[in-house]
């Protein structure tokens, strides 16, 4: 039995009470509240991979999912399930957003929207069977830690009894193997952690001052755990020059649980000077640690600062000014560009985020809702838009088979230019509704286009025929005027040139002039013959065009002959006392008569386009 040896006080006195700085001593007991807070999380800290879980679409997040739950411990899986709930909950609110967005475009009203996913419905399954399972492993916990600390308590209590009453010769033995069942036992609830290890320590410390029989014993562990403690303090010196705080401040944590839970006490002598320099070292691992999060502290806040200066910006975006669908994409790009800056800012930890989300969420809110009032409003324009777009695709379809080639291209033209005119039609409506139309259109112009081509190839043969005509026109015998009658006729009987070839026309006639003016025919019979094969071959030509302009002409010289001739007879006036063989007279009637024939040929130009069947 130990002599005089009762314990007086039942107040634990352990190293950690050594006189060390206020500041220290703060320090030490954060890192210690720190291993107490580990303790319980032993399970916990195997790392799963986290991946990239923001890019994947949300089938994958929920493969994702499954495997976590089917591959790891259910109390590993926290950061992992955290991540990939982010993920799913901002690409699913997106995708409902976007599905509300176009059921209120289609007319539809709020308070009716509703949107069902099978893959929603898996996720949240699978998430119930995570809290399921989460719920029951920590309410197993919670039970094993109590029972933990019941047998921790036990042992300190045969600590007790076997520092008052155990037999010399067998009490270190004992006392061995106290702490062998001490070390076995698993954690305990954090907030009794430390309490518990300094009671268990200070009894520890009382059994080594006692034990003076067996001092050899006490010595060589002294001296062993001596050796220790200074390996764990060159090693928490060393932290000191770890570049990452966060693991540094890990190993600090991993050391002290060491320190208490692995290594015994030293001799009195050694302990306020181990614990001093163990102390020491925490310190600057803390001091580190502190100033890393003040600056993480600042960085947050000008995070904060700048994601709010973004939600303010949509909040005060202005969309009044919006009158078209046109006007609101232009505000949506805007939009989307200032939602990229505010996730470009980066990620804050949940804590602070919060609220400057709900501030992000309202401002963009109150964007879209004027967005969706006006969509909602314009849903009767554009039923207006689709009944014109329907009216228009019918006439396309019933034009398509029209060979009336000239009239039918120039109304297609017009229902384009009009389709391109009239606004969105309902987005339901709109790809089937441009369909049909496009391909009225395309078939219609396909046809002209094949028909052009054949007319091409045939307009061909014409100008071939032509030129040889041309040729064989300059070096004929025409003598009569049949003679020129038939060759006009056959002339047109080849067939109309196309427009880059009328030139032709030009040489046949040029060609036929030299004929012309060999003939015993008067001048007016000449002029008449010469335009009749012009006009008709404007008239076989189709080209009404030149044959009103001929027309318009002919009208203006007639007005100017009358006039110039009008013009005469009125000087004639002025020399009426002249008589006939007076040479100035002479020459007026003169003047008189060459109007005269002139206007009766202009006259005969015209009457013969009059009586034109065009």
């Amino acid at each position: 039995m130990l002599e005089n040896n009762e314990e007086k006080v039942e107040k634990p006195i352990t190293e950690e009470q050594s006189k060390v700085s206020r500041e220290t001593e703060n320090a030490v007991n954060e890192v210690e509240n720190e291993v107490a807070n580990e303790s319980e999380k032993a399970d916990e800290k195997h790392e799963i991979p986290m991946l990239d879980y923001a890019s994947m679409e949300l089938e994958k997040l929920v493969d994702e999912l499954k495997k976590l739950l089917k591959s790891h411990p259910i109390q590993q899986l926290k950061s992992n399930v955290d991540a990939i709930k982010t993920a799913f909950n901002s690409k699913f609110g997106a995708l409902l957003a976007k599905k509300k967005e176009a059921f209120l475009a289609d007319g539809g009203n709020s308070i009716d929207f509703q949107f069902s996913s099978p893959t929603k419905t898996e996720y949240n399954k699978l998430l119930g069977e995570y809290k399921s399972k989460r719920d029951a492993y920590y309410s197993q916990l919670e039970k094993q830690l109590k029972e933990n600390l019941e047998r921790r308590n036990n042992l300190i209590e045969e600590l007790k009894t076997l520092i008052k009453d155990a037999d010399p010769k067998t009490m270190y033995n004992d006392f061995q193997e106290i702490q062998n069942r001490w070390k076995s036992v698993g954690a305990v609830p954090k907030t009794k952690y430390n309490d518990t290890w300094r009671t268990y320590h200070h009894h520890v410390e009382r059994f080594y001052d006692l034990l003076h029989l067996n001092k050899d014993f006490r010595e060589l562990d002294f001296k062993h755990n001596l050796e220790e403690k200074l390996r764990l303090i060159e090693r928490a010196e060393a932290l000191n020059d770890v570049e990452d705080v966060n693991v540094a401040f890990k190993e600090l944590q991993e050391l002290h649980r060491m320190w208490k839970e692995d290594v015994g006490p030293v001799s009195r002598e050694h302990r306020e000077d181990v614990w001093g320099r163990f102390s020491e070292a925490t310190k600057k691992i803390h001091d580190r640690r502190h100033q890393h999060y003040r600056e993480l502290k600042s960085k947050h806040q000008e995070m904060i600062d700048a994601k709010l200066a973004v939600a303010a910006e949509i909040n005060a975006y202005d969309t009044s000014s919006n009158k078209t669908h046109n006007d609101w994409q232009k505000s949506i790009v805007e939009i989307e560009k200032l939602r990229k800056k505010y996730f470009d800012i980066g990620k804050l930890p949940y804590s602070k985020s919060e609220a400057v989300w709900q501030e992000f969420k309202a401002a963009t809110k109150k964007f879209n809702s004027a967005k969706n009032a006006f969509y909602k409003h314009e849903k009767s324009a554009q039923n207006e838009n689709l009944r014109k777009k329907m009216e228009l695709v019918e006439l396309a379809e019933s034009l398509k088979d029209s060979e009336d080639w000239s009239e039918t291209t120039n109304t297609m033209k017009r229902i384009q230019a009009d389709w391109k005119k009239i606004g969105h039609v309902p987005r339901k409506f709109s790809d089937d509704i441009w369909k049909k139309f496009k391909n009225a259109c395309n078939y219609y112009f396909d046809r002209l286009h094949a028909h052009k081509n054949e007319e091409n190839k045939e307009q061909l043969v014409v100008v071939e025929a032509k030129k040889e005509f041309v040729e064989q026109i300059k070096v004929a015998e025409i003598s009569t005027e049949e003679d020129v009658e038939k060759a006009l006729a056959d002339w047109r009987a080849l067939g109309a040139l196309p427009r880059n070839a009328r030139y032709l026309d030009e040489k046949f006639n040029k060609a036929m002039d030299a004929h012309l003016d060999k003939l015993d025919m008067s001048r007016i019979d000449i002029e008449m013959m010469k335009f009749k094969g012009v006009v008709d071959t404007y008239l076989a030509q189709e080209d009404y065009r030149k044959l009103d302009s001929e027309q318009f002409f002919i009208r203006k010289k007639i007005d100017e002959t009358v006039r110039e001739m009008q013009q005469l007879e009125n000087n004639l006036s002025f020399i009426s006392n002249a008589t006939e063989d007076n040479p100035l007279v002479q020459n007026v009637r003169k003047g008189i008569q060459e109007f005269k024939d002139q206007l009766d040929l202009w006259q005969e130009k015209l009457d013969y386009l009059k009586r034109l069947d065009y």
